[in-house]
């Protein structure tokens, strides 16, 4: 059974069509990533798997409950990070953790709640109010709470924004943890780097289309070339094409590492001394642009 499946899934609003037939299966266990520019319609499908938007037509279901027909299993099935610092500022910190256990009818939960506050730092705060937390101690907040029921599913939309780089490490750890304990996570961010080293799958979103899916390793080797950058003395050889980079320093796009060995031969023909050469490996932005630029 998949962990997330949507069929078809189309969402207009007003003009814009922000979901335009969307099939996807995440299945249980993955990292999955979601990647898209601004207005791709990552947050409205977000949306319409958390029951906060309705689709116009087509399913999607989590853990096998239709998210409209079977809205209260599908949403004890998920766990939800959203984008925005959404918080009640009256509660503390444990407070705001233990309504939200109360709204999945957990009553006690206070040895899980400490748990998810040590490992994302917030045991010291237990007990602030939450309008007295910074911005990136109010965003720990949000993940606690996704995570007080311990969902099967987890959604993180943007969840390091605006947070400092020790939080950053320490959230994936934890979440890379919930991972191997069997949780399926879905992961949109603009951090394409934070994409690249954790989801095992990635898929791509353009105008409410999917435009790209496939694991990320296959991304990486079929979508973008390996890039040879070169400084020489010399006269560049006419036969070979290269981009200016900057200063004397040329780059030649190369289909495999074979065509190396062909490069530096014809540099060596044209009488060329090489000054300096490095071998860039294709990262997911590289990828990430020249699908966008694409389509």
């Amino acid at each position: 059974m998949a962990a997330i499946q949507i069929k078809q899934v189309f969402k207009r609003f007003g003009s814009l069509q922000a979901l335009a037939g969307i099939d996807l299966d995440i299945e249980e266990g993955e990292f999955f990533g979601l990647l898209g520019p601004n207005g791709a319609g990552k947050t409205t499908l977000i949306s319409v798997l958390a029951g906060l938007a309705r689709s116009d037509s087509g399913t999607a279901r989590i853990m096998g409950h239709d998210v409209v027909a079977d809205y209260r299993n599908a949403r004890r099935a998920l766990g939800m990070v959203p984008q925005e610092l959404v918080f009640d500022p009256f509660f503390t910190v444990r407070e705001t953790l233990r309504i939200q256990s109360g709204y999945f009818g957990l009553r006690a939960n206070d040895a899980w709640i400490d748990e998810v506050m040590a490992s994302l730092d917030l045991t010291a705060k237990a007990d602030v109010n939450m309008r007295a937390l910074s911005g990136g101690m109010k965003r720990r907040v949000l993940v606690a709470q996704a995570l007080v029921h311990k969902p099967p599913v987890i959604v993180l939309d943007e969840p390091t924004a605006g947070v400092d780089v020790e939080l950053r490490q320490g959230l994936w750890q934890f979440i890379q943890r919930l991972n191997r304990d069997g949780h399926t996570i879905v992961l949109t961010t603009h951090y394409l780097e934070e994409a690249e080293s954790m989801c095992a799958r990635i898929a791509m979103l353009k105008q409410g289309r999917i435009v790209a899916l496939d694991s990320t390793a296959n991304l990486l080797r079929h979508l973008h070339s390996l890039q040879l950058r070169v400084r020489v003395r010399g006269e560049w050889p006419a036969a070979l094409e290269a981009t200016a980079s900057g200063g004397d320093a040329r780059v030649v796009k190369l289909r495999d590492y074979d065509e190396v060995e062909s490069v530096l031969a014809t540099l060596r023909a044209g009488g060329c001394h090489i000054e300096e050469m490095e071998l860039e490996q294709p990262d997911l932005e590289d990828v990430f642009l020249e699908i966008m630029k694409r389509q």
